[in-house]
């Protein structure tokens, strides 16, 4: 198998702002939500465009750490679960928690969480066809072998043009 970062998808913070906006419009009448759940690290940004684009100020984090020295996506390691108050509300309200992540991937994340809020509505800004069925809603989807730059990840330097990488 060729490397999974081999097809390159790099995010400004302008294309991210965006999209999680566009999410947010996306999430707007889908429910009531009264509490979000993100996922961290990369449901952090996300998750606090989402918040002030709907006005919702109970906020959460279940961390789960996924990926490791930015290369594969290994055994998750559940650092912080979701605290019982959230729980209880999702319970309680159906689905009045949001739970926000940056990109599912193979969908393991995303079960893990599932499996702490299960009446949750769980929403991404990116999808992979692996993990899509995962998610409620989603902004993009990408291709399995796309390895996505987040605007975090990355600094400003030359990108050499895509047929020179190949080779052509």
């Amino acid at each position: 198998m060729s490397d999974p970062r081999s097809k390159a998808f790099p995010v400004s913070w302008d294309q991210f702002h965006r999209d999680a906006r566009a999410l947010a419009w996306r999430l707007s009448d889908k429910g009531s939500w009264q509490a979000i759940v993100c996922v961290t690290r990369g449901g952090l940004v996300p998750a606090a465009i989402v918040a002030r684009e709907l006005g919702i100020r109970l906020i959460e984090t279940v961390c789960v750490a996924s990926y490791h020295e930015y290369k594969d996506q290994g055994d998750l390691d559940v650092l912080k679960p979701v605290g019982q108050t959230f729980v209880d509300l999702a319970e309680g309200e159906g689905e009045a928690v949001l739970v926000i992540d940056d990109l599912v991937d193979t969908g393991k994340t995303a079960k893990l969480v599932r499996g702490m809020v299960p009446k949750c509505h769980y929403a991404t800004v990116y999808a992979k066809p692996a993990g899509r069925p995962m998610v409620d809603t989603f902004i993009t989807e990408v291709s399995q072998d796309t390895w996505i730059y987040f605007p975090w990840d990355m600094g400003y330097s030359f990108q050499p043009p895509i047929a020179q990488e190949d080779g052509r």
